[in-house]
């Protein structure tokens, strides 16, 4: 089971909004090439900043600047870590069998991310519930697996299927239900400029999907 998530989790790696189709992507998104190793991938992002830095009219190696490049390379590193993740690791057979078929709901499970159109930051909340069928899985691995997909360049309403097509392949519950509340950086500091606009998306799998009363409990548990 968990080499199937691992398999998925590779396919979430380079897939974009753009390449689905009903919500789901086709495949056919490719990795781009990166070089072979982290120090040269390091590098390279350094040498970009150097060159962001100077195209728009400073000086990389002005006393606040020289360490930037540097700074923004290794800041990239953690806050796009999600690509790396190994689910199974992550998971680390924290499966446990259940007597027990009502909701499970995890709560105000708080990320930051990084939109991929404008590489500004987009936060907020996630709110995820399942229905077991066997298993539960350790509380502290949901809260992990919305960090895994929350930590690259992403659009929220991909993230929120991810995270539920996760929670189904490791669980294979009788359902899943995920609603994401992002605030976005790209809609506050440019574009419309709105301080506090929020954005939701929601993704339901399973009995969620299917039964209307299951989704309402669900959003009502979060009004709460």
């Amino acid at each position: 089971m968990l080499e199937a998530v691992k398999e998925l989790n590779g396919y979430h790696k380079h897939e974009t909004l753009g390449n689905e189709k009903n919500g789901h992507s086709n495949g056919k998104a490719a990795a781009a090439s990166r070089p072979e190793t982290p120090a040269k991938a390091k590098e390279a992002i350094e040498t970009a900043v150097r060159a962001i830095l100077t195209n728009v009219g400073e000086d990389p190696d002005r006393e606040g600047l020289v360490g930037t490049p540097n700074r923004i390379a290794r800041m990239y590193d953690e806050i796009l870590a999600g690509y790396e993740t190994d689910p199974v690791k992550l998971v680390n057979g924290a499966l446990f069998d259940v007597d027990y078929d009502e909701p499970v709901i995890v709560k105000e499970i708080e990320y930051f991310s990084m939109c991929e159109h404008h590489m500004l930051p987009f936060f907020g909340r996630a709110h995820i519930a399942y229905i077991p069928s066997d298993k539960v899985i350790g509380l502290s691995k949901i809260p992990r697996i919305v960090e895994m997909f929350a930590r690259r360049l992403q659009v929220q309403e991909r993230m929120t299927r991810q995270i539920a097509e996760m929670i189904d392949e490791i669980l294979q519950p009788q359902g899943v239900a995920v609603v994401v509340e992002g605030s976005h950086m790209c809609s506050m500091m440019r574009g419309v400029k709105k301080e506090h606009p929020r954005m939701m998306t929601s993704y339901m799998l399973g009995k969620y999907k299917e039964d209307r009363e299951l989704r309402r409990e669900f959003m009502d548990q979060l009004r709460k």
